[in-house]
């Protein structure tokens, strides 16, 4: 009876199991995991004794992170990326580990870059701005916040984001004072850390780079060489504040003809000194560009024999060069030495603004300046080979980064007899519109220093720093080349786009210190192709018939150009 009973249960539960079978957990959505792990944030929050442990804040960080590897294309994912962002950025406030406001600045870029379209981007972006201010690189701070103003213009963060300008704006003005300026270098205890050692070389011509952490006072001399002691004729630069990254390689060999070789030693406990080795050398700059800090020394050899012209300029006296700076009202009806040495245009270097990591301005709707000039520099390139018969060469073809400094020491080595940078405009304020023409001298207004600042990437204060070392950097007949150019480009420009467009706006020819054409030593002119930030040029820049006629005029200037020398290299 029992074996009866026992079969009989058995059977009855196997037919149990089989009609209802165990039910599983359904998988999580996005929304359910976002909600896990605000659930784990509010949790956090809400207890004291939590905040003080790190691993707490890590758990749900890591919560957040889970949503966007999840749901990466998710609405979700977004959110969570911000507020995880923003948990890492809550947590420096109490564990001050540099560490934790990196990983936070990564995720606020990744929201604004890679979700640009989103309601958070100009949100993220904002906060890049904000955490800058706090970290108190102003400079970096000013550039994130006219992110927020040019990106995303219909934003409910941009009337922030301007105040937070206007603020910076202010901070740096107060600064301007330089026994301010030394009093905070002086008192700051950390040493700056040099970085590394660059250089580019010609038989005539080489530049060396020192890069830097920060900024730091420094300067340089030149020592004739010592037989006795068996020591060749040296420049060195002392800077102050610094020591040595073990990764520089010591001596870094040159030998180029110029310079034999480059070192950087501790020569004091708060002083390096970088010592360049010459073979031989007639002259010298040396020159600080900011954001990130360096110093540029550019060497100069013996200048090659000038081949006779054609035409001989008989009889024909070259006067002295005068130094100084000229306005860019119109360019000196003088005659300058190169031009009284009839020197032609055979070779011509074209520089595509920005690339790689540096896509320079940029709209809502995808348009990057980066890839607009390239476009433009590439048809530009075609055309001065085809309608003038010179060779055209390109800092870049594709989209990679360079750096100011890379880009006129390449010029320079590849013996350039013309140097024209290419550049789009950018302004906060939509109506603002119009082309201009930029040669290298003292800004001459407010917006010249504006948009030197932008394209430099750097500060407005870093600019006027700049401004008071040009003298010593340029000699007139430089200034008076490039300002011809600059004019004659500038011309043709408007020229030619007012036969198709009625409404261009001609902003002139004016001077700035950028950057990119510091130590050039050919006629080197910067060109602004239009505002980003227009409705009207913004679409006329993605446009390939507007590029086209941007090509043909630069061209018609540089054949102006052209043609001024001929004349009076043969007494027209």
């Amino acid at each position: 009876m029992m074996k009866i009973w026992v079969f009989l249960v058995g059977l009855f539960l196997a037919s149990t199991l089989q009609a209802e079978p165990v039910k599983t957990a359904r998988p999580l959505s996005a929304k359910g995991f976002l909600a896990e792990a605000d659930r784990c944030a509010k949790a956090l929050y809400g207890g004291k004794d939590k905040l003080k442990y790190r691993h707490n804040w890590i758990s749900c960080v890591e919560s957040y992170r889970d949503v966007a590897r999840r749901f990466p294309e998710s609405d979700e994912a977004v959110w969570a990326i911000y507020r995880a962002a923003r948990m890492l950025e809550k947590l420096y406030g109490y564990s001050g580990r540099e560490q934790d406001l990196d990983d936070a600045v990564e995720l606020y870029r990744r929201v604004a870059n890679d979700y640009e379209k989103h309601r958070l981007a100009d949100d993220a972006q904002y906060r890049l701005g904000y955490m800058y201010f706090q970290k108190k690189d102003l400079t970096r701070a000013y550039l994130e916040f006219l992110k927020v103003d040019l990106r995303y213009p219909q934003g409910d963060m941009r009337r922030k984001a301007q105040d937070m300008i206007e603020e910076i704006t202010a901070i740096i003005s107060k600064r301007e004072n330089e026994k301010e300026i030394r009093e905070a270098i002086s008192t700051e205890p950390r040493l700056t850390q040099v970085q590394r050692i660059r250089h580019w070389s010609t038989p005539n011509y080489t530049r060396v780079v020192i890069d830097l952490e920060r900024s730091v006072p420094f300067h340089s001399n030149l020592l004739e060489e010592n037989k006795d002691q068996k020591k060749p004729r040296r420049l060195y630069l002392d800077l102050k504040d610094a020591y040595v990254s073990s990764g520089i390689e010591s001596p870094i060999p040159i030998r180029d003809g110029l310079l034999r070789s480059a070192r950087a030693a501790q020569y004091e406990k708060d002083t390096v000194r970088v010592v360049l080795d010459i073979d031989e050398i007639k002259s010298y700059k040396v020159f600080p560009l900011h954001d990130p800090f360096r110093i540029v020394v550019d060497v100069q050899g013996a200048e090659p024999a000038i081949k006779e012209s054609n035409e001989k300029l008989a009889g024909e006296k070259i006067k002295s060069v005068r130094k100084g700076v000229r306005k860019a009202d119109e360019p000196d009806g003088s005659v300058s030495l190169a031009r009284q040495l009839g020197l032609s245009v055979r070779r011509i270097v074209i520089d595509p603004g920005h690339g790689g990591k540096d896509p320079g301005t940029y709209f809502v709707d995808g348009i990057k300046e980066k890839h607009v000039v390239l476009a433009l520099a590439q048809i530009l390139a075609k055309k001065v080979e085809d309608k003038l018969g010179c060779e055209a060469i390109l800092t870049r073809d594709n989209d990679i980064f360079l750096s100011l400094e890379t880009r006129t020491a390449f010029a320079n080595m590849k013996k350039a007899d013309l140097f024209i940078s290419l550049h789009i405009n950018a302004h906060k304020q939509a109506d603002v519109c119009g082309l201009e023409t930029y040669y290298l001298n003292m800004a001459t207004d407010q917006r010249a220093v504006l948009v030197a600042a932008r394209e430099n990437a750097t500060s407005e204060k870093n600019i006027s720093d700049l401004q008071s070392i040009l003298n010593d950097l340029m000699l007139n007949t430089k200034i008076s080349e490039s300002s011809r150019l600059a004019h004659d480009v500038q011309r043709g420009i408007v020229s030619c786009l007012a036969k198709r467009y009625g409404d261009v706006k001609n902003l002139g020819v004016k001077q700035a210190p950028f950057y990119v054409l510091i130590g050039a030593e050919m006629p080197a002119v910067l060109v602004e192709t239009g505002f980003i930030t227009h409705p009207t040029e913004r679409k006329r820049l993605k446009s390939r018939i507007y590029l086209e006629i941007l090509a043909d005029g630069i061209v018609e200037g540089i054949k102006d150009y052209m043609r001024s020398i001929s004349r009076l290299a043969i007494g027209g």
